[in-house]
């Protein structure tokens, strides 16, 4: 095992946690309500496009992360989820800003008028199902697994290894999955940009 990277205090990381996934949460969901009319100079859909990147390499970091763990690279375990964390935070930044200036698409949206016409639901089909499935449950888990990832950190960085791994069993499948929704997402989307 490594060596503890900060001074246990579990008092004021409950605070510090709770505070930053409530501030993240609350900046999503009123950010989501807002456009801004702003010509960037480029497609801002990029942004989209650098999401699903960016969680594609958050799940394969997982993955590896895993793996490393599996085997006793302590380092490289350690090494793998900052990476993944930092890539986290990238993401959050990219989604809010894709929100801010993109507007909200809508699944099936063929003529990009924001009117889902019967035609266009039909043409989408059973896809839409499929998205929305995905869609809802992406989105809370995402918010919901914010505070776990952070408190895994926490008990990883003070040492404490056996809270971090009874909270890793749970909060690894979920981030696991949230990262690899969200490339599915995107994929779905995409054409309706």
């Amino acid at each position: 095992m490594l060596t503890a990277t900060l001074k246990k205090n579990d008092r004021k990381a409950n605070y510090l946690i709770l505070t930053f996934s409530a501030i993240v949460f609350a900046a999503v969901i009123l950010l989501s309500r807002f456009q801004l009319k702003v010509d960037l100079g480029f497609d801002v859909h990029l942004f989209a496009a650098a999401n699903a990147v960016i969680n594609s390499v958050v799940a394969l970091l997982l993955v590896i992360a895993l793996v490393a763990v599996k085997q006793k690279s302590f380092k490289l375990h350690r090494a793998m989820m900052l990476t993944a964390m930092v890539l986290s935070i990238l993401f959050l930044v990219s989604y809010i800003c894709h929100h801010l200036f993109a507007g909200e698409t809508r699944f099936g949206d063929l003529n990009h008028d924001g009117v889902l016409s019967d035609e266009e639901s039909a043409a989408a089909g059973s896809a839409r199902k499929i998205y929305y499935f995905l869609l809802a449950t992406h989105i809370p888990l995402a918010g919901i697994v914010l505070p776990f990832i952070l408190f895994s950190a926490y008990h990883a960085m003070t040492g404490d290894y056996y809270r971090h791994k009874r909270l890793v069993k749970y909060t690894w499948p979920v981030w696991f999955y949230v990262a690899v929704t969200g490339v599915v997402v995107y994929l779905m989307i995409k054409q309706y940009y």
